[in-house]
């Protein structure tokens, strides 16, 4: 037995793929042994674990992190760190070499691996070295291989994650849960009849719905129902991670599922252009439909320092760098009288026979998608004249087969063209100056209905204008048009 004892700290980490590892009480038995047997004590107080945690990255290794900052503490609380398996400590090589530096060279205090001996000098550092290299290897040979599963598992519509809102799971397969796969119905045929995010999620929550968390409805919460492919039975898989909210995302790969659709296909069409729409209309970070104070909520700017005009008290608008003391016009303005200056603008505007200023903003889905594809095959096909010369020009086609190949590409190649043109004049046609009136008498119908909601009136202000400033010292409201298609 040692005649002197030192203070060690054990650190043990187990992560959900180590089936064959020990457990930590039993990594905890036999780190102690080896401490006994070899002058070293290891208070309770210095032991940390992390369980079902991964060891490629420091991130989320709460224990390993305390362990650290312990380890910085003056005086030096202990004099080594004792694992089952250098592994334990890190699988990512960058990590390892990183933080055994800091310890030993800056601390001065040791990582001993109780399962894997390394000798002292260049020779240990070798060992060690290789030892760390081959527990990196295994870790990313591990997640290419998990990867590989869990894409075949996708593209066989197996489910690899929880049920969505609407569902439940028998078998490992999707079935639909009432009374949510109801509410989903009724929240694509509320979007798809003119229904804002706000006012679905309000009508959620008011009739005792939540989500499978047990939380509240959000405008966002029922933007994510509306962009899941999960309800037209298709499952949505990203193997380069969490899709969150990133909906267009390339990396990520769509499978049919074995579950029973919620929504046809003609209503999700709709909802998507719907949702493109609205995007294009609705700058980021925008106030969503249905909670404005009223529908030119965000619209008017002041003129002097471009900050937008806040609803100060009842009925009155002010510029909101004045109200925190950043601007030295108020802009002061009573609700009727923007009301009447917007629609007195519009028909103003509408009459005219003067171009008017607009910007045009494209809707992802509205026809773009078409185009782009027509190009591409454009520019396929003239790769493929190409490729059909070279290979005439090598011997390896006759001046028959050349030409009759030729002709056959060279025809499909005109069509396309033909194709491309017709949709390029039916977008241009789409931005004139015509289109643009229209959209203003159309708007302006709305917004001077009593029949229309503050949600439709809204809407329909901010699909035609980017902004509108304000200017009381000339009574002047100038409108910066937008043609959204």
């Amino acid at each position: 037995m040692p005649d002197e004892y030192r203070i060690a700290a054990a650190y043990i980490r187990v992560s959900t793929e180590d089936q064959t590892e020990l457990s930590p009480a039993s990594q905890l038995v036999e780190i102690r042994k080896w401490a006994a047997k070899n002058g070293w004590i290891i208070p309770e107080e210095y032991v940390f674990v992390d369980e079902g945690i991964s060891g490629r990255k420091v991130t989320g290794r709460g224990a390993f992190r305390h362990l650290i900052g312990t380890a910085k503490l003056k005086p030096k609380p202990f004099d080594a760190i004792l694992l089952w398996k250098f592994s334990r400590f890190a699988r990512n090589r960058d990590d390892a070499v990183f933080y055994k530096s800091v310890l030993r060279k800056q601390l001065h205090i040791e990582v001993l691996s109780i399962s894997e001996p390394i000798a002292e000098g260049k020779l240990g550092i070798l060992m060690e070295a290789l030892i760390e290299a081959m527990d990196e290897y295994y870790s990313i040979n591990l997640a290419e291989e998990v990867k590989r599963g869990m894409e075949e598992k996708h593209r066989r519509g197996e489910l690899q994650s929880n049920p969505s809102f609407g569902y439940t799971v028998q078998d490992n397969v999707l079935a639909p849960k009432e009374p949510e796969a109801t509410y989903i119905k009724e929240i694509f045929r509320r979007f798809s009849e003119g229904e804002g995010f706000f006012h679905i999620a309000k009508w959620l929550n008011d009739i005792g719905a939540r989500t499978h968390r047990g939380n509240l409805f959000e405008n966002r919460t029922v933007e994510y129902i509306l962009r899941n492919p999960v309800y037209i039975g298709k499952l949505r898989w990203n193997p380069s991670g969490i899709t969150r909210r990133d909906f267009t995302d390339p990396a990520i790969v769509l499978a049919d599922g074995k579950h029973e659709p919620l929504i046809d296909m003609d209503t999700w069409n709709i909802v998507q252009s719907r949702i493109a729409e609205l995007k294009a209309t609705w700058k980021y970070h925008g106030r969503p439909l249905g909670s404005n104070k009223d529908w030119i909520s965000g619209l008017i700017h002041c003129s002097s320092c471009g900050a937008t005009l806040i609803f100060a008290k009842p009925n009155y608008w002010k510029c909101n760098h004045y109200v925190r003391g950043r601007c030295k016009t108020s802009q002061h303005v009573s609700t009727d009288l923007l009301k009447e200056a917007i629609i007195r603008r519009l028909q103003v505007d509408l009459q005219t026979s003067s171009p008017i200023q607009y910007e045009i903003i494209r809707a992802k889905d509205v026809g773009e998608d078409e185009l782009n594809a027509l190009r591409t095959q454009r520019d396929s096909l003239a790769k493929k004249l190409d490729r059909l010369r070279d290979a005439y020009l090598a011997g390896a086609d006759t001046v028959e087969e050349y030409k009759t190949t030729k002709e056959s590409t060279q025809a499909r190649l005109a069509d396309v063209n033909t194709q491309i043109q017709a949709a390029e004049k039916k977008s241009a046609k789409i931005g004139t100056p015509t289109a643009m009136k229209k959209s203003i008498r159309s708007v302006l119908k709305t917004i001077t209905s009593d029949s229309t909601t503050m949600e439709q009136k809204s809407e329909a202000a901010h699909s035609i204008i980017e902004y509108a400033t304000w200017d009381k010292a000339q009574n002047l409201l100038q409108i910066h048009y937008r043609l959204v298609f």
